[in-house]
């Protein structure tokens, strides 16, 4: 009675199936076409690009179970909410929401937990800069990375994070500030997903040749870097050749 599974078109139709779900659920909408439309190779791509990445940042069956039942950590943390709606539960809840793309309601329970003793809290302030910025709230972005840096104690303490800032700027238009903030980055941390996000805003300002410099840059520096730093930056490698191919 299986023997229909011999077949193998069966099985990529099943992971077409579980691809294009967990897409959907996900908000990885951008796949649903690929997926659709060429199977194999929309499966397989999604497996290495999406769904692997995702399970080596679990742990074994969590991971798994991250993948398959995406919204499990929403439900679990809701729970945690009405048992007792603390801070620290609100902001795992928002976390969780903010992994699924659902913005608005992650904004909303970050802002509820900014009062009284929280209300100047530096991890409140950076998570609502974050959700602001995947929001694309740019302004509102740039309000709360402000008052972070505004404290006197209080710095953006990652590369990421000081990207992120650099990136709200271009994208509420402060065009200037963002181009020397983007030069900074690679200057001083030598990032190349900070010359990649430049290589987007030049190509954005319409400067297309600079834009292609970037890329071609990214493509050139990563051979110089140890094995462990080029397997942790080959995504940006693998997306400039993507703007260079888009582009020529």
């Amino acid at each position: 009675m299986f023997t229909y599974w011999n077949n193998y078109y069966y099985i990529v139709i099943v992971f077409q199936a579980i691809g294009v779900i967990h897409a959907l659920k996900t908000g990885r909408n951008q796949w649903i076409y690929l997926l659709i439309f060429l199977p194999l190779i929309g499966a397989v791509a999604y497996f290495f690009m999406e769904l692997l990445p995702d399970l080596r940042r679990g742990t074994n069956t969590k991971g798994i179970s991250k993948i398959v039942f995406p919204n499990n950590e929403i439900k679990e943390w809701e729970r945690k909410v009405q048992m007792s709606d603390s801070v620290t539960n609100k902001l795992g809840l928002s976390n969780a929401y903010a992994a699924q793309q659902q913005y608005d309601k992650a904004i909303t329970l970050s802002l509820e937990c900014l009062n009284g003793y929280y209300a100047e809290d530096p991890a409140i302030l950076m998570q609502l800069a974050r959700q602001y910025f995947l929001n694309e709230q740019y302004q509102e972005s740039i309000q709360y990375f402000n008052k972070l840096q505004s404290k006197s104690s209080t710095s953006l303490k990652t590369v990421e994070d000081e990207l992120l800032y650099v990136r709200a700027l271009a994208g509420a238009g402060e065009t200037e500030n963002a181009e020397n903030g983007f030069k900074r980055i690679i200057r001083v941390h030598h990032s190349l997903e900070a010359r990649y996000y430049y290589g987007l805003f030049l190509k954005a300002e319409g400067k297309n040749q600079e834009a292609k410099e970037q890329f071609q840059l990214i493509r050139s520096e990563i051979k110089l870097l140890p094995k462990y730093a080029r397997n942790r930056n080959s995504k940006w490698q693998r997306l400039a050749l993507k703007e260079m191919l888009v582009n020529k």
